[in-house]
């Protein structure tokens, strides 16, 4: 039987245009130009200006009204040996330890259930993500009065027979009462990021490892995680960002006149940022506060790059001993399917 072989086709050579250098060929690049530059502009004033003039200013000495006394890295050597920021930079990480870890793990398996067949899954997402654009400074107002000595939390341990809990008053009752915080505001936004990641899954994946006998804890880790890894990337990336740089929770929770004492006894609520608004906005040491604000950027780059290189690492489908774990199997099986 003879075979009928396709025609050849021609080799397409690309070709590459000549850039116009007519003056006419160059006006009309004019108003697109034009349309898109008030974007530059403001980016510009308001965002490109204030990052390098910060630079500038973390080697100056100056209060806000006289004039600047150039101090070179003087500002950061004191930053270095002062021990109060030490205490923030200790305190930002245990808070950001005891709220971005969980509340990615409670985003991840709520975002799972929401995926599955449930009932009242609109409300759901809009419960979940009212939080989340909730005033931040009613929201801290409202969690002081539940986290008072005599507040709803410490009622409902009494009711229970057990004592109460010093929220306000003792170094991881702040914490923790700041952690639950930012837990209750951000796990409602995470959740509908892993969701949307959820629904990008193709269903014969979750279908197969159904057919295989995989619980649902077996396909959330097994089959989900593997590729979700860019969204719990971004996740990762962005919860880290957010929560190195809390201010507004220990700022309004803790507040008091008294320069000193700002960030609840003993100072445990104080943070990187609220030290650096103490500083820079309350004891109008601006040279000092600017440079604390480079130190913490410093800080950021570094967890962002250590979370890059955890959650992209290489896609292993199987485990240590040689045998192929389950996304592993399902693809192999959807590769024996496709031929």
């Amino acid at each position: 039987m003879a075979t009928v072989l396709d025609p050849p086709t021609e080799e397409r050579i690309p070709v590459r245009r000549k850039r116009s250098t007519t003056p006419g060929g160059r006006r009309r690049h004019i108003p697109p130009l034009l349309a898109i530059s008030p974007f530059y502009v403001l980016f510009a004033v308001f965002g490109t200006f204030p990052v390098v003039y910060s630079l500038y200013l973390s080697f100056q000495d100056w209060d806000g009204i006289g004039s600047m006394r150039f101090v070179g890295l003087q500002q950061y050597g004191w930053l270095l040996r002062d021990p109060v920021f030490w205490h923030s930079v200790l305190n930002t990480f245990e808070i950001w330890f005891l709220s971005t870890v969980p509340m990615l793990f409670l985003a991840l398996v709520l975002a799972f259930l929401l995926h599955s067949q449930v009932r009242f899954t609109g409300a759901l997402r809009v419960a979940y993500f009212i939080p989340n654009v909730t005033s931040m400074v009613a929201m801290t107002v409202v969690f002081g009065s539940v986290f008072a000595q005599a507040g709803l939390a410490n009622a409902v341990l009494r009711a229970v027979g057990l004592d109460g809990i010093g929220w306000l008053s003792s170094e991881w009752g702040i914490k923790s009462s700041v952690s639950l915080m930012i837990i209750w505001r951000w796990v409602g936004y995470n959740a509908l990021i892993f969701l949307a990641g959820l629904q990008a899954i193709p269903t014969e994946h979750f279908e197969a490892a159904r057919v295989d006998g995989a619980n649902s804890w077996q396909t959330l880790f097994r089959v989900v995680l593997p590729q979700l890894r860019p969204v719990v990337l971004f996740a990762a990336v962005t919860s880290t960002i957010n929560g190195l740089q809390i201010f507004t929770e220990s700022q309004v929770l803790f507040q008091s006149t008294d320069v000193g004492t700002t960030g609840g006894p003993g100072q445990e609520g104080m943070t990187i940022v609220l030290y650096l608004w103490q500083k820079a906005f309350k004891e109008h040491q601006f040279g000092y506060g600017a440079a604390m604000g480079w130190l913490l950027f410093a800080i950021i780059a570094i967890f962002t790059i250590i979370n890059w290189r955890l959650v992209s690492g290489s896609d292993r489908d199987d485990d240590r001993h040689g045998r192929p774990g389950l996304a592993g199997m399902l693809r192999r099986k959807g590769a024996r399917n496709g031929r």
